[in-house]
């Protein structure tokens, strides 16, 4: 019977072992005994409406092709559908969402309300949207309890649409926010379609539906949702050797890691007890001692874990200046290490070609470079793959560029003549003044690109919301500078469709590509030097600087976060005297904004001046005395307060900063003019009494404005003691004067009286109703 046994046994084994390869070669698949079911609920875009094949192309084909045959994909989209029950065509009444039922799906992926922002529906029923949402999801779990609800912000509608700036634009950030509340209480889980696609607005050629690619980028969404995979452990590209974090603060290391991963964050030094004999025993006579390998002292630790859609972030003590350090970042599967890592101060450099302009392109080139060996400063210098010369850019170029691959990959360097001089010189000279004083590590960052206008660098988001206009046909648009749009078209000349190109110089464009990919790396502010193509209109200017300060702001989460710039230089190019005094006023305008003085170093032919290491200094001053208690610096050259009239047609001008008030040339103050109407200037004779100046001009007798250095190339030379320059500027004399007085009844300056005989009370001229001639009055 065993016998019979062992024998049965044996044959039933040898069958076992065979099967597989029997069933493999007859199926060369994987055999699934039931598929899991993947319900796509939507509108058009969930259809595919304007692929060429949406039963291949579309976002639900897509995800199945990714899934693979374990899943299945059903597409119940169907175009024009609203989530609104009371809206023009709801969902809830079409036959998708009756096989939507029907299919009792494992998972829903649900993307409605793009069309619930058509002017038919949300005015009139957004108080349903809410409840409507969570009864179309209590269904779907009444079909399949066990359904996993996952619901999308809504993709991207763009700017080109007709109704954006009608209420299509506003309506679609109101019912984002309704469909997250949506996913709070109806505990489903919230992906994002807007995020990967609004960054791309050529993916989306009809303002509402994207192509093929952008339906790629919802598949993989979905993809990474269902799957929790996130591609593993990642790091922002600001992560690498050399690095510097910002000191003294709370501090935020986040990542991505696939879902349900546990990240820990380590912070080490090197351990005092490297190079000792180990365990600190003593040796046999003549016995060499035994090295142990460098230990590492615990400065810091935390964890996280990744969430459903793979974001992670811990938040560190602050941590003194210190060098030397080593972070690690790692999960069960993935470790990254970074070494040589400093606490100290981090600056974001940017603007256009003069914050590009290189250290060995500088008139101290030969003198500074060779000096340049300063490991405790530290760049992340990201360098354009294509610069803006007046060159036709190739197809391949163009398409990396669309993609926004348009910086070079980079790392953190440690200064040295070969790392400095391709380095920003404006940037190296604030650094090596602020190293200097604080003594601790200065790590900076430079994205600037030559010719950028401002508008490149908006958060879209912005311009959306406040200036839409300006994005529109942008390379036929006023608001943009002609040379900008020129030199854009001539770049993407090999374009396949102008219309769908992207270019640097885009609405938006460096905000994404260089910006963005900063992830919110800890700074401490912002230097900007940036203004010359955007000095033809200096009032859209204006519009813009806020738009971009503002937006830099809240990407850092910080309301506070220190702006300082450059005011433009002097050149002979109009209208450079306007925009520059327009600098000069922004500064009033915005809280913890401050601007560094250049015209000086201006060249009348050439638009990058080369004398940098100046401009670099003045903007280190500006920090060293607003954020680091250099009481003693002097951050500024005299700044005008106030003109007033203090005689016959004689101005005194105050200023700020005027202690040690002089001129650079030892000669009297030049460019001074005055003017009884805007417009008809006279140069004025101007003169430096104590920390104020007072001028006047022949001819002008009752003067109501004054200007200074009010030329593209000024010779302007008003200093203080620091040798710091007096910025441009226009100003309108304080209260009234003699002929245009608009309140002669609260007129302060009864003194001046220019026609007493007309008084009829002239010793006891105390009351302007007196005056029998009140226009000859002077305030």
């Amino acid at each position: 019977m065993k016998a019979i046994n062992k024998t049965h046994l044996a044959l039933a084994l040898a069958f076992l072992l065979a099967l597989p390869l029997a069933v493999s070669a007859r199926v060369p698949k994987r055999i699934y005994l039931e598929k899991t079911r993947v319900a796509c609920v939507g509108n058009s875009i969930t259809y595919g409406m304007t692929l060429a094949d949406p039963a291949t192309e579309s976002y639900p084909a897509q995800l199945q092709q990714m899934l693979g045959d374990g899943y299945e994909v059903g597409n119940f989209g169907k175009s024009g559908t609203t989530l609104l029950r009371h809206g023009h065509r709801p969902y809830t009444e079409q036959e998708e969402w009756a096989k939507a039922k029907a299919f009792k799906g494992d998972i829903a992926v649900i993307h409605l309300g793009v069309n619930d922002t058509d002017p038919r529906n949300w005015p009139y029923y957004r108080d349903e949207f809410v409840s409507d949402y969570l009864a179309l999801i209590d269904t779907l779990r009444q079909e399949n309890p066990k359904c996993r609800i996952i619901i999308a912000l809504l993709s991207p509608i763009t700017h080109n649409h007709p109704r954006f700036e009608s209420g299509t634009q506003q309506w679609q950030e109101e019912i984002q926010e309704a469909i997250k509340t949506v996913a709070r209480i109806g505990k489903a889980q919230l992906i994002d379609f807007h995020k990967p696609l609004y960054a791309y607005p050529q993916l989306i050629p009809d303002a509402v539906h994207p192509n093929k690619e952008g339906a790629t980028m919802l598949a993989r969404t979905v993809y990474s949702a269902i799957l929790g995979n996130y591609g593993g452990l990642q790091m922002p590209i600001t992560y690498s050797d050399n690095m510097v974090l910002q000191r003294d603060r709370a501090l935020t290391i986040h990542g991505t890691a696939n879902a349900g991963e546990k990240v820990t964050v380590n912070i080490t030094r090197p351990d005092a007890a490297k190079g000792k004999v180990q365990n600190g025993g003593k040796r046999k006579k003549g016995e060499q001692p035994r090295r142990v390998r460098a230990l590492k002292t615990e400065v810091q630790t935390a964890t996280a874990t990744a969430d459903d859609n793979g974001c992670w972030q811990v938040t560190l003590r602050p941590q003194r200046a210190e060098n030397n350090l080593t972070l690690t970042i790692s999960t069960d599967e993935k470790q990254l290490v970074y070494n040589n890592v400093a606490f100290g101060e981090v600056w974001l450099c940017s603007g256009q070609s003069n914050m590009e302009f290189m250290l060995h392109e500088a008139a101290t080139a030969k003198r500074d470079i060779p000096k340049a060996k300063n490991p405790s400063i530290r760049f992340f210098d990201m360098k354009a793959r294509w610069r803006t010369n007046p060159v036709e850019w190739d197809t391949a170029a163009l398409d990396s560029i669309n993609h926004l691959k348009y910086f070079a990959d980079t790392k953190w360097t440690v200064c040295s003549p070969e790392t400095a001089k391709d380095f920003s010189a404006i940037a190296y000279y604030f650094g090596s003044m602020l190293q200097d004083s604080l003594q601790c590590a200065v790590g900076l960052i430079c994205n600037a690109v030559g010719g950028s206008p401002t508008e490149a660098w908006v958060d879209r988001a912005d311009l959306d919301a406040q200036f839409p206009q300006i994005m529109r046909n942008w390379t036929n648009n006023d608001f943009v500078q002609p040379w900008v749009r020129e030199r854009a078209a001539l770049n993407m000349k090999k374009a396949a469709d102008m219309k769908l190109q992207r270019h640097p110089y885009d609405p938006c464009y460096l905000y994404e590509s260089a910006i963005e990919p900063l992830q919110q790396f800890p700074i401490k502010g912002v230097l900007w030097y940036q203004g010359e193509s955007n000095a033809q209109n200096f009032t859209t200017h204006e519009r813009l600087f806020k738009l971009l300060v503002e937006g830099w702001r809240r990407n850092w989460n910080d309301a506070e976060l220190p702006f300082y710039y450059v005011q433009l230089s002097s050149m002979d190019r109009l209208p450079w005297q306007w925009f520059r005094d327009s600098q000069r006023r922004l500064q009033s305008e915005l809280p913890n904004v401050a601007m560094a003085v250049s015209s000086d170093m201006g060249d009348s032919l050439n638009v990058h001046p080369t004398r940098k290491q100046p401009v670099g200094e003045r903007l280190a001053r500006i920090a060293l005395h607003n954020l680091y208690d250099f009481s003693n610096v002097v951050p500024s050259g005299p700044a005008v307060k106030e003109a007033s009239v203090v005689g016959d047609g004689i101005v005194r001008l105050t200023f700020d900063y005027a202690d040690g008030l002089s001129t650079s040339d030892g000669k009297h103050p030049l460019t001074f003019e005055i003017a009884e109407e805007e417009g008809l200037y006279k140069p004025a004779e101007a003169r430096i009494e104590g920390n104020t100046v007072v001028v006047m001009a022949e001819g002008v007798t009752h003067p109501r404005f004054v200007r200074y250095g009010w030329q593209p190339f000024t010779r302007a030379n008003l200093v203080n003691s620091a040798q710091l320059p007096a910025s441009t500027f226009r100003i309108e004399i304080r209260g009234c004067s003699c002929l245009n007085c608009t309140n002669k009844a609260n007129c302060t300056n009864k003194a001046n009286c220019t026609n007493k005989a007309n008084c009829t009370n002239k010793a006891n001229c105390t009351n302007k109703a007196e005056c029998t001639n009140k226009a000859e009055w002077c305030s």
